[in-house]
């Protein structure tokens, strides 16, 4: 096993800028200067989206930026330590001490445990005020070597680098032995997105807390180095649950009528005492949230201080999500076989399928079957829209028991004509139902039934019955009106439209309001037709604005180079074709480091380009692929056209602002404007 790190992976009391950003750049380039990654950008990128799901600040003045990358190939700590501290998101202030975890996608176990080990000696403070206390690198080498180095020996007691399960007893004492009479009981669960960091600190945080009120508290870290479940007995005697994650919890089932206090694992690290005392209270609370038989209820997937609006925004974020591909490849499927079978496809595709095959070929030959097919199977991917938007909407409130009933209130709301706005409605409400009814106390016995027979067949009623006897019919009246009203439009109002979309589009490069207008867009595509082209006009204007973000940047960086760091030259290269792709993910670097600049020069030219397709007539058969899927555009030289106008205002405009407008933003709002990128 080779030395996680060495004297070349350490940056000692340098100003490495004022950003989490510049401060990670550097340390991915030691890391590639070391020849442990293949590429600085990969890790950078991966790094950088870690960042944004949570800020890796914690109290102490540290940070541990980490993720898994493919451009990783072999673990490794990058650390610096810094003469001007970078605010990394913790709420005690910036920090002076920061190590760069970077581990490969697929490390093995023993370097993970290395990693974990490590992360889990950071909030020793003996540790930290020796990092601090270095002259040489060489000395921060040999203290991390002598933290790590012991892996291989049997782990100490109270260290449980393997078994993410540990007591708040004194040291030494074991995971079921009894509490002392009168103490609490308590079972907690960490986990974070990448299992290398926050999940061990957060558990050794709340062990910590523990230990200090006097209270038996046991873990369970579902890391990336191995999860030991809790036995049985010892989450049946538990008083209640602390769920301090990021993610999903494995098998939540197993704690179901637990009192359950859920937080972000960061939490677990700033606020472990207080998580506990909530925990303490929700016992004697008969009103608490409980943790339900089907595996998660609505409140137990979402942190306590989340309001009604951020729980219907996530619920919505995550049923676009996981619509989005069945739109995706079936919007392309139909653009290929309209490429293949002409625009006739449509009368003809059922016969043809059902009654030709490759030895019985129809009259057109092999395109035309073939043209049938793709067209079949992208109607049919696309027949998923509504019920895939509504089952993840009640999804995202009430969990797996929420997808059946969702899916079902999706499907009444496309036979009753309701379409995306139904989709919407009966997720919403079925996820409430089933979230509602997963939360009931119910005997032992029944929690087995709960999730697969009683809340499919009691929210399926509740939220199908109110779709077809109360809801159903306005909606699909109001859905009737906006698509007479949008195939009504010409002229000044169109643009109006156009320029809207491409607003939304560049507003959050991937965020909300570009998840909105884009679902907006392919919601329509399957009411298309020949005589109503209103949809496809509207995936044009939306597909060419979410063009121009990426291309403008990289255009920018070639026009006036000196205004743009080396990184971000680099990251011009790449914009070029992931502009070009329809990827607006392209600008998030830019954007990351000068929201206050990129993203209203990015508007400006998006917002023309939305009006410029509109005006012009341009329509898209394809929902993605941006250039690549030229054969299903529509007046394909006024598509560039509206592209090259706008990604050239863009360019403009954002070298302009940089070169007179010096105001730098601050990284409380790079901070938000990243979370916001990857919602």
């Amino acid at each position: 096993m080779s030395a996680l790190i060495t004297p070349e992976l350490v940056a000692l009391d340098q100003n490495l800028g004022a950003e989490p950003s510049t401060v990670i750049r550097h340390l991915a380039e030691l890391v590639a200067g070391a020849g442990r990654a293949t590429e600085i950008e990969g890790l950078y990128a991966d790094a950088l989206a870690r960042e944004a799901k949570t800020s890796t600040g914690i109290p102490g003045g540290l940070a541990i930026p980490h993720c898994r990358s493919a451009a990783v190939t072999e673990p490794t700590l990058a650390v610096a330590r810094l003469s001007h501290p970078v605010d990394f998101g913790s709420a005690d202030g910036p920090a002076d001490l920061i190590f760069m975890i970077a581990a490969p996608e697929g490390a093995d176990q023993d370097h993970l445990k290395i990693l974990s080990k490590l992360a889990r000696s950071l909030m020793k403070a003996d540790f930290t005020s020796a990092l601090r206390a270095a002259k040489t690198p060489e000395e921060i080498v040999t203290l991390v070597t002598e933290i790590v180095a012991p892996v291989a020996a049997a782990p100490a007691a109270g260290a449980h680098t393997n078994a993410p399960r540990v007591a708040a007893a004194p040291t030494g004492a074991g995971t079921t032995g009894a509490a002392p009479t009168g103490n609490r009981r308590l079972v907690a669960v960490t986990a974070c997105p990448t299992g290398i960091a926050h999940t061990y600190m957060a558990a050794d945080a709340l062990v910590a807390a523990a230990k200090e009120m006097g209270i038996d508290l046991q873990v369970e870290t579902q890391g990336s180095a191995g999860a030991t479940p809790l036995a049985a007995g010892v989450i049946n005697a538990a008083d209640a649950v602390i769920f301090a994650v990021d993610v999903d919890v494995r098998d939540k089932g197993r704690f179901a009528g637990k009192p359950v206090i859920q937080a972000p694992v960061k939490r677990g690290i700033d606020e472990p005492k207080k998580m506990i005392e909530e925990a303490l209270a929700a016992v004697d609370n008969p009103n608490a949230r409980r943790v339900s038989g089907g595996g998660a209820a609505a409140s137990d997937s979402v942190s306590e201080n989340e309001h009604m609006g951020q729980k219907v925004k996530r619920a919505l974020l995550t049923g676009v999500s996981y619509m989005i591909p069945f739109v995706a490849g079936g919007g392309l499927l139909i653009a290929l076989g309209f490429l293949l079978g002409g625009y006739d496809i449509t009368d003809v595709a059922d016969k043809v399928v059902l009654d030709n095959s490759l030895w019985n070929l129809p009259d057109g030959g092999m395109l035309i079957y073939l043209g049938a097919v793709f067209f079949k199977i992208g109607q049919l991917s696309m027949g998923f829209l509504v019920p895939a938007l509504a089952g993840y909407i009640a999804y995202g409130i009430a969990d797996r028991p929420g997808i059946a009933p969702g899916f079902v209130a999706g499907a009444v709301s496309g036979f009753m004509g309701a379409g995306f706005l139904g989709g919407i409605v009966g997720g919403l409400l079925a996820g409430i139902a089933a979230a509602w009814i997963g939360s009931f106390d119910v005997p032992r016995w029944l929690r087995s039934l709960m999730p697969v027979v009683i809340i499919p067949l009691l929210a399926s009623i509740f939220a199908s019955g109110l779709m077809f006897l109360v809801l159903g019919g306005p909606i699909a009246w109001l859905t009737v009106a906006l698509n007479d009203w949008l195939n009504g439009m010409t002229g000044a109002s169109v643009v109006i439209l156009g320029l809207i979309l491409g607003l939304m589009m560049a507003f959050d490069l991937g965020g909300p309001v570009n998840k909105v207008a884009y679902s907006f867009a392919v919601a329509g595509l399957g009411a298309a037709t020949l005589a109503n082209q209103a949809p496809w006009q509207i995936m044009a204007a939306v597909m060419a604005a979410g063009m121009v973000p990426p291309l403008a940047m990289a255009l920018a960086t070639v026009l006036d180079r000196k205004l743009f760091s080396p990184v971000e030259r680099d990251n011009g290269k790449a914009a070029w074709l992931l502009g070009a792709s329809f990827i607006s993910e392209g600008a998030i670097p830019f954007a990351a480091a000068d929201p206050l600049r990129v993203i209203p020069a990015s508007m400006l030219g998006a917002a023309t380009t939305g009006a410029l397709t509109m005006a012009w007539g341009v329509t898209s058969k394809a929902p993605h692929g941006g250039i690549f899927v030229f054969f299903a555009i529509e007046n394909v030289l006024g598509f560039i056209l509206a592209i090259v106008i706008g990604t050239v205002i863009s360019a403009v405009a954002v070298i302009v602002l940089k070169r007179y407008v010096r105001k730098t933003p601050s990284a409380e709002s790079i901070q938000q404007n990243n979370t916001l990128v990857t919602a």
